[in-house]
């Protein structure tokens, strides 16, 4: 009984899409391998979303959201984040520091064509062991190609630095990130928002090719007098499954936001796809 439970887990995790974890965004310590690229797509849907500085709510609609993984190296991985086409179906308007910009209809319809780019660098500082949890560590910049006047973009250059721990425990992997979020200020080019980036996830295996999955992601302001406008705490609850089936995994999700600047209620899904691209010298 104990050796077929352990093979059942060493299967599910021998998935080598520990790197971006669909349908949750805490990222995994491990890289997604030497050479190997992974490929994510879905779709997110999520009712009463906020954009305080367009003065804008409503229904949002993010297809397809896309991710790259590539593996240059055993511990080192490069990550390309974002989305072809995001729309918002427009329910409430309200004052905004940059509602003067905006280019929409009163009533009605937002898109933006090419949503903000996320770069990113991931290096595997300590594989996990018997007793110890691995550890990486994470660099990002989300560039802005979002416009402000579709009201979806902020026109900010943001720099994330993240701290990545995990470790299983019999069928459960809880994975653990802290860093600081470096927000510009989309009113003025001279000011930014340092905040407070965390996430917690678990991933229980529940069969040989079955997890429920779970997480808590967010920021916090760190500022004790007036806020840069778009850079005040958020949070957002996932709770979800994934299948594996060789190379491929399929997800699917329930978002809940945990503040009034969060979206009230959401849904994701998507796919997974890993592949053997180069040999690494």
């Amino acid at each position: 009984m104990k050796i077929a439970f352990a093979a059942m887990i060493c299967a599910l995790w021998a998935f080598p899409a520990l790197a971006q974890q669909r349908p949750l965004v805490t990222e995994d310590p491990e890289t997604v391998g030497a050479g190997l690229v992974l490929m994510e797509t879905g779709i997110d849907y999520v009712r009463d979303a906020v954009f305080p500085v367009a003065g804008l709510e409503g229904h949002l609609l993010r297809v397809p959201v896309m991710g790259l993984s590539v593996g240059i190296g055993s511990i080192v991985e490069l990550q390309f984040d974002g989305g072809l086409y995001d729309q918002l179906s427009i329910t409430r308007r309200f004052p905004g520091p940059l509602t003067g910009m905006l280019a929409t209809d009163e009533v009605g319809r937002s898109s933006e064509w090419i949503e903000d780019l996320v770069v990113g660098t991931k290096v595997r500082l300590m594989s996990e062991g018997d007793s110890r949890p691995g550890l990486a560590v994470r660099f990002a910049t989300k560039l802005p190609n979002a416009s402000n006047e579709s009201g979806l973009g902020l026109d900010t250059t943001d720099f994330f630095a993240t701290l990545l721990v995990a470790k299983t425990v019999e069928s459960v992997r809880v994975v653990t990130n802290i860093g600081i979020g470096l927000l510009g200020d989309p009113t003025r080019g001279d000011r930014q928002n340092d905040v407070l980036t965390y996430g917690v996830s678990f991933a229980r295996a529940i069969s040989q090719s079955a997890e429920v999955v779970g997480e808590i992601t967010g920021h916090l302001n760190s500022r004790s007098g007036e806020t840069p406008p778009g850079t005040d705490t958020r949070g957002m609850l996932r709770f979800g499954t994934r299948y594996t089936l060789g190379p491929v995994r399929a997800d699917t999700a329930m978002l809940v936001g945990l503040t009034p600047r969060d979206p009230g209620f959401g849904v994701s899904a998507g796919f997974t796809y890993v592949f053997s691209a180069f040999q690494v010298p």
